[in-house]
């Protein structure tokens, strides 16, 4: 299942995650940089599988499902860096063959690379945004969630509420917080719409139905929520998809499970953020939580 929270999402074959229509299962699922260069990131991930023979049964061959999904992050050129560089479809099929069983990396890879959070007052005021992952147990069901974070808004930790990165005072030497000064009547240079989001991934080794999949999709924006302020913004695309691996097939406790994805989400989203690293591009120096770090 899919839930877009986000005005401005970048997607491929969401359509069809809906519990209304037919497909249940999918094959794979992509998140990528490279705006909507990088839904071709997808193109790869299917001719993998195709050469595997995995896929739908259509009768006629198998036919590889992979719902994508990518974040805004062009204008994030380090020196020496092709400008033009894009995620296409052989990067898709990098991916799948370095793709193993081993927790995954963290901060400026895969579609965190050019991630960037803050961004309301200018690209020269934001901090470096990334890729996080973590997971929640509860007796037998694990959820874990893969959030990559390019937020207009700042990233916090929900236990106490401190901003963790984001938008920075003018003189670059403090965090400014971005609801506050919001709130307080301040007015920066306003981004593009689509020029940020939050796109991820929550699964879990429960059973469900796609409805069901779709509930925890949907709660898992309350993790972005608890996480990114502001969360879900006209300038964001921000997008979560929900798999279930079926591999525990007792009865499901729903309610535990959403609260879960919630749980695991904020985790995954703070993760990003702390395992960020600050890069240098064509505008400037991009600093990261670590770097500030008490």
């Amino acid at each position: 299942a899919v839930d877009v929270r986000g005005a401005a999402p970048g997607t491929r074959e969401t359509d069809l995650l809906d519990p209304a229509n037919l497909v249940d299962k999918v094959h794979a699922v992509v998140l990528s940089g490279g705006s909507a260069f990088g839904l071709d990131a997808a193109s790869g991930v299917v001719r993998w599988l195709n050469e595997r023979g995995i896929g739908f049964e259509t009768g006629h061959g198998r036919v590889p499902i992979v719902p994508a999904a990518v974040l805004f992050d062009l204008p994030v050129v380090r020196p020496g860096d092709d400008p033009m560089a894009r995620p296409g479809a052989d990067a898709g099929y990098a991916a799948c063959e370095a793709a193993s069983s081993q927790p995954p990396a963290a901060g400026n890879v895969g579609a965190g690379a050019g991630a960037c959070v803050g961004k309301l007052f200018g690209l020269d005021r934001c901090m470096k945004g990334g890729i996080g992952h973590a997971s929640v147990r509860v007796g037998p069901w694990v959820v874990g969630a893969l959030v990559a974070c390019n937020a207009v808004g700042d990233v916090i930790d929900p236990a106490t509420g401190k901003v963790l990165a984001g938008a920075r005072t003018a003189d670059g030497q403090h965090l400014l917080d971005t609801q506050r000064a919001l709130l307080a009547g301040e007015r920066g240079n306003r981004p593009l719409p689509g020029t940020n989001t939050t796109i991820g991934v929550v699964a879990t080794n429960a059973t469900l139905t796609k409805a069901q999949a779709k509930r925890l999709a949907m709660s898992a924006h309350d993790g972005l929520a608890r996480s990114i302020r502001p969360a879900h913004t006209t300038l964001d695309g921000d997008t979560l998809f929900a798999m279930a691996t079926g591999t525990e097939a007792g009865p499901v406790d729903l309610m535990l499970l959403t609260v879960m994805a919630a749980e695991a989400t904020a985790l995954a989203t703070v993760d990003a953020i702390r395992q960020a690293r600050s890069i240098t591009t064509q505008w400037g120096d991009v600093p990261a939580a670590l770097d500030w770090a008490n």
